[in-house]
């Protein structure tokens, strides 16, 4: 490893799904490595053992391959790790920076307690702190603070911030069962992992004195800190399940696209001008932690729709395509990677603002309509609708070549000859051929269709129309 070679890492918990706050901490690790022509490691927080689940772990490890975060190195688990950790902490207690901590958790309650009702911030008081003879009995190994002057974290969107120590806790560093605990665990891996620049949300700040005691106590360099803001809801709080899906996994299922949602985490509490459209290649060129900002990000569904709708517009159909597929197959609908498939999604590309939505509007095409929109069929399935029909069906059915300019000429050739308006005569068609009032360009459809399958749906509709007696 090379003495200026950027390291970040992202730390995530098995304990719940990978979350779009937890995705963008991640993108931002990942740009700034990529930046820098550094590495990005990927460590796995699982010593809560009893929340931590397979189910989790495997969501967060697909959805940061699917926004397209591949890590250089790990991912690590800090499960198989604990001698590590260990090790530093009996350090620290031989050295005389930690000692042993006997107090039972009733105690600590009864501490903390105590200190409230005084009016106190509730912290450990220290009993255990001189005690020179160990006890034969479980203990904990907590942390020696300094109990005077401050802690300065130089954060690297902050400048300078001061935490008094007096205000820090003896924390515990190994718990009486032998686990480390999280601010401990977290300083052991980034030193041993030669992490250099620590990128988290701004929820993390209040740990980081804690955590820079310990480089200093351990006697190592500690990384550059960078707090970015959360992520609010539209209603300017914490951005939680009440605001909508919070699951990155549920925005994939819901048709949006990985360029999209990365383009969209990456402008929330960044910016480059006035740029909205970056690709990725772009982002990592551009990324700089100067460009975060201090204010809280708000997540904007419609933008993100806004901005899905232009890469499903832009991005090549045969790529859409692809990706519509398991889309259709949750509808029941079955289909070959095709050039029909390819020509059926270009139809739809600039209608759709997600691949769900894009499914729900190609269903007309492999499914004929079993039924037709009332409204549309009280306007458009009239005496005259019907009489129209039925004369464009003649000549349908004669018409050679089958190309959207010839159907364009019997069309206006037959709504003339029986004088109902063209956007009236266009419904009729359109409402025959997939049963709504709205959907791509006429004649493009009917291409896509074919002659023999355009002829039967018309035909089904007159005879509907008829047997409804809608006129």
């Amino acid at each position: 490893m090379g003495v200026s070679e950027v390291r970040t890492r992202f730390a995530p918990s098995p304990t719940g799904y990978l979350h779009v706050g937890g995705a963008r901490t991640a993108l931002f690790n990942w740009l700034f490595a990529k930046h820098h022509g550094g590495k990005f490691i990927l460590r796995i927080e699982d010593t809560d053992r009893e929340r931590s689940k397979e189910e989790y772990l495997k969501d967060i490890l697909e959805g940061l391959l699917w926004l397209g975060l591949k890590w250089d190195e790990g991912p690590y688990f800090q499960s198989e790790r604990m001698e590590i950790y260990r090790q530093y902490a009996f350090r620290l207690l031989e050295e005389g920076k930690a000692y042993r901590c006997y107090c039972t958790p009733e105690e600590l309650e009864e501490m903390r307690k105590k200190a409230l009702q005084e009016g106190r911030k509730p912290k450990y008081d220290g009993r255990c702190r001189e005690r020179k003879e160990p006890l034969n009995r479980p203990f904990a190994i907590r942390f020696k603070a300094p109990q005077e002057g401050v802690t300065v974290v130089e954060d690297l969107l902050r400048g300078k911030v001061i935490f008094k120590n007096e205000e820090l806790d003896d924390l515990i560093i190994l718990r009486s069962d032998g686990t480390p605990t999280y601010n401990f665990s977290v300083v052991v891996d980034d030193v041993s992992m030669g992490i250099t620049h620590v990128i988290r949300g701004d929820d993390h700040l209040n740990n980081t004195p804690k955590q820079l005691l310990l480089y200093e106590a351990l006697g190592f360099e500690p990384p550059k800190f960078a707090h970015v803001p959360l992520i609010l809801g539209s209603d300017r709080t914490r951005l939680s399940k009440r605001h909508g899906a919070t699951a990155l996994n549920a925005y994939k299922e819901m048709g949006f696209l990985p360029e999209a949602m990365v383009n969209y985490l990456a402008r929330l509490g960044w910016s480059f001008g006035d740029q909205e459209i970056f690709s990725l290649q772009e982002l990592i060129e551009k990324f700089s932690l100067d460009n975060v900002s201090l204010s809280p990000a708000v997540f904007d569904m419609e933008k993100l729709l806004w901005l899905n709708s232009h890469y499903l517009k832009t991005l090549p159909s045969e790529e859409i395509a692809k990706r519509l597929l398991p889309f259709l197959e949750k509808l029941g609908i079955k289909v070959q990677l095709d050039q029909t498939l390819k020509e059926i999604v270009k139809t739809l590309q600039p209608r759709s603002r997600t691949l769900k939505e894009m499914a729900e509007q190609a269903t007309f095409y492999f499914v004929k309509p079993s039924s037709y929109d009332e409204e549309g069929a009280k306007k458009f399935f009239t005496s005259q609708g019907i009489a129209f029909l039925e004369a464009f069906l003649k000549d349908l059915k004669n018409l050679q070549p089958f190309t959207p300019s010839t159907l364009e000429e019997i069309f206006r050739k037959v709504s003339t000859s029986v004088g109902i308006k063209t956007r009236e005569a266009g419904q009729a068609i359109r409402l025959s051929l997939t049963g709504k009032t709205v959907s791509p360009g006429l004649f493009e459809i009917m291409q896509i269709l074919g002659k023999d399958e355009c002829v039967e749906r018309i035909q089904r509709a007159v005879e509907w129309a008829k047997k409804k007696d809608v006129s």
